[in-house]
């Protein structure tokens, strides 16, 4: 089965800066919703960001407007996730999923529900 792969996090200081990767091989096409979600002890798993490859849309969380940028690079099957300005309630466990891309706004798709494929996922710790 085809894995998703994410990469990138580590330990930043607030108002730092991490670009979190997922490597998609199969899913940047016009068949697929690719979304970046988080985990924080003891909370439930959240949307961060959602991008439709076949027209570059995207979604993002209100937590995160402004401070995180969503993209994708077809050549490299790859996601990316720029994270800047974050803060100490941005900690948690990062994943990259891929979902079936169906005919409602992205914002209805972007939520774990709507994902057949999960990648594990990369820690992203930071320390005020």
């Amino acid at each position: 089965e085809v894995q998703l792969q994410a990469s990138g996090g580590g330990l930043v200081q607030v108002g730092g800066s991490l670009r979190l990767s997922c490597a998609a091989p199969g899913f940047l096409s016009d068949n697929y919703v690719i979304a970046w979600f988080r985990q924080a002890p003891g909370k439930e798993r959240e949307a961060v960001s959602c991008i439709k490859p076949s027209d570059a849309s995207t979604f993002y969380a209100d937590s995160v407007k402004g401070r995180f940028t969503i993209s994708s690079d077809t050549a490299k099957d790859t996601i990316y996730l720029q994270m800047s300005g974050l803060k100490p309630v941005d900690t948690a466990v990062y994943y990259c999923a891929a979902g079936t891309l169906l005919p409602v706004s992205l914002w209805i798709l972007c939520k774990p529900g709507g994902m057949d494929h999960w990648g594990k996922g990369t820690q992203v710790t930071v320390s005020s």
